[in-house]
């Protein structure tokens, strides 16, 4: 079993005051392999301005010679060890814990890696999790503790992917495929001639997702 991990909150980027969390909305954005907390916190212009934007920095640092930071070890593309999936996830949870404190919803939003530990962190935490953006990602073969829970719960989840996407392994994409519509309330899009990236288009449609989750968890909270 891996070490468990803790992430730095000093290197955590705010669009708000971290003290001034009470009763906001609040979307938590982790990056891919090989970035950093800077690449996604860039999206925030996307976003309304009221939404409150945390960009997590990964505990990990890829073997040289590649840049960044890593949530979990990749040996070789078709290498993506779960115990180091669920290790990442859970250090999220307590980040959460610790620094989300008073917000009034929490979604997630992650590319690529950080996409697949926040599914990761919705499976081992379903009611923490109001709902999660999976960009370019997937969900993690293999059980958890939690997975029946997520499935009475059904959160909403949106993913989008690129038809291009040479990146996650296809029999990754078919478990999520698979995997996803039974436990989640799903919406998404796989955009033609998109790579393993981010796409205008999707960005629209992302916002659209986060508006309505918005309007509904206000109406919840009401």
């Amino acid at each position: 079993m891996p070490e468990s991990l803790i992430l730095d909150a000093e290197a955590v980027l705010w669009s708000a005051e971290r003290n001034d969390l009470k009763g906001h909305d609040l979307l938590v954005v982790l990056h891919g392999y090989g970035s950093d907390e800077h690449d996604l916190f860039a999206l925030r212009t996307y976003f309304p301005q009221d939404l409150v934007v945390a960009a997590l920095a990964a505990p990990l640092t890829p073997p040289w010679p590649a840049p960044g930071r890593s949530w979990y070890p990749i040996e070789g593309l078709d290498t993506r060890d779960a115990a180091g999936i669920t290790a990442a996830a859970e250090a999220v949870l307590a980040w959460l814990d610790e620094h989300a404190q008073g917000a009034a919803s929490i979604g997630l939003l992650g590319f690529s890696q950080g996409a697949a530990v926040s599914l990761q962190s919705l499976r081992l935490a379903p009611q923490r999790i109001d709902y999660v953006v999976n960009l370019s990602g997937y969900v993690t073969p293999g059980a958890l503790p939690n997975d029946e829970e997520l499935a009475e719960l059904k959160p909403p989840v949106f993913w989008g992917r690129g038809s291009h996407d040479e990146v996650i392994p296809a029999a990754l994409v078919l478990h999520t495929t698979q995997w996803l519509p039974e436990r989640v309330e799903l919406s998404g899009r796989v955009y033609q001639d998109m790579a393993h990236s981010v796409s205008e288009a999707e960005l629209a449609d992302l916002r659209v997702f986060i508006d309505k989750q918005r309007e509904r968890l206000a109406e919840r909270n009401s």
